[in-house]
């Protein structure tokens, strides 16, 4: 029985290192330093977004307003010509009435009907009134 050991030594069991816990406190700490810098950095980015925009609509503004007083300019020569518009079709309708026909011609070439007379007014300032009077 004699029999040939193994060269082995006798296992033992090996020591399991123990793990350490941390203290709590010291991650929470770590935590609320991390939140810290992450909303930090986020108002960072943020005045730095809002900052950009007010830049922006500074150098806007001129623009918006030199653009309003543009606007109101157009606005009123268009007024301006609507009125002249007016007037004109007022007088275009009046001289291709059917029914004027006889006093524009009288107007433009100074021509009467045989039983008008022409009259001429002065006024105090020495201007010429021309009236046109009906013979009976």
């Amino acid at each position: 029985m004699n029999a040939s050991q193994p060269s082995r030594p006798p296992l033992q069991p090996i020591q399991k290192r123990r793990i350490v816990s941390r203290p709590k406190r010291h991650l929470r700490q770590r935590s609320y330093q991390v939140m810290a810098l992450e909303t930090t950095a986020k108002i960072a980015v943020n005045l730095a977004i809002s900052t950009a925009a007010v830049s922006a609509l500074i150098q806007l503004l001129p623009y918006h307003w030199t653009q309003q007083e543009r606007l109101r300019e157009v606005r009123t020569e268009v007024k301006l010509m609507e009125g002249r518009v007016n007037s004109l079709q007022a007088e275009f309708s009046r001289n291709f009435d059917p029914s004027q026909a006889n006093s524009i011609m009288q107007q433009q070439a100074y021509r009467f009907e045989p039983n008008q007379l022409s009259v001429v007014l002065l006024n105090q300032d020495g201007k010429e009134i021309e009236a046109l009077k009906s013979l009976p």
